[in-house]
């Protein structure tokens, strides 16, 4: 008797808050045969706080592709698999895609099913107030060559959004008012969904103020910049 392929769902969970989580991602979890995660702790908190035993494979930016072999042969096998991140939807900004993209290279007809839910950079858009019709989504900024994009940057008319390190954020906001004017307005979301949720709207210069008055900055960072350029463009 040939055995049916398994799926691959990817799930998304919650940023911070527990009760984000979805009546289909919990069902899932319940189903699937094992959980795919970046990090095993985090995926057993949440597990835990679920009620919900499962074995959790690690996977991460530096799994093999044995182990990604691995991984495919059992979905071969008729097994179904959850991927997970530690908090939001997997695949954006995490090496969930490239285990998609090598499952689905191996194998065009394997199954990869979304179970939507909480994003961080659709959080914030919604409540930036900004004309998000359109945008553009950067990831984490590069740690090298900011002012090379940021120059890029200027041609948009339309927001544009990216994540951030609390030890960075106010480096790349200074560099930011080097290529766009003090009209530019910014939204910026830290610890969304969490007890210590701030978001702070105002033009770079407020931002800046606003974070300095509570130094050290921590937390999980997303930024909304809805741009207007320099008149005098740097070089």
């Amino acid at each position: 008797m040939e055995l049916t392929q398994g799926k691959l769902f990817v799930v998304a969970t919650p940023l911070g808050n527990m009760k984000d989580i979805t009546l289909r991602a919990i069902e899932t979890l319940q189903a699937v045969d094992f959980v795919l995660a970046e990090d095993s702790r985090e995926a057993n908190k949440l597990l835990t706080a679920l009620k919900i035993k499962k074995e959790v494979v690690v996977y991460h930016q530096h799994t093999s592709d044995t182990t990604r072999l691995h991984i495919f042969e059992r979905l071969k096998r008729g097994e179904d698999a959850a991927l997970i991140t530690d908090a939001g939807t997997p695949g954006i900004s995490d090496p969930g895609n490239e285990l998609i993209h090598f499952l689905t290279t191996f194998d065009a007809k394997q199954e990869v099913t979304p179970i939507p839910g909480a994003s961080a950079v659709t959080a914030l858009l919604s409540v930036c107030g900004f004309p998000s019709q359109q945008f553009t989504f950067l990831g984490f900024l590069p740690k090298k060559k900011q002012s090379k994009l940021f120059k890029n940057l200027q041609d948009l008319e339309f927001p544009f959004v990216f994540f951030e390190s609390p030890h960075r954020i106010i480096k790349s906001l200074e560099m930011l008012k080097e290529y766009f004017s003090e009209n530019t307005h910014v939204c910026l979301g830290r610890e969304l969904t969490k007890i210590h949720e701030t978001i702070i709207r105002g033009n770079l210069d407020y931002v800046l103020l606003e974070l300095k008055k509570n130094l050290p900055v921590k937390g999980e960072i997303v930024v909304v910049v809805n741009p207007e350029p320099h008149s005098n463009i740097p070089s």
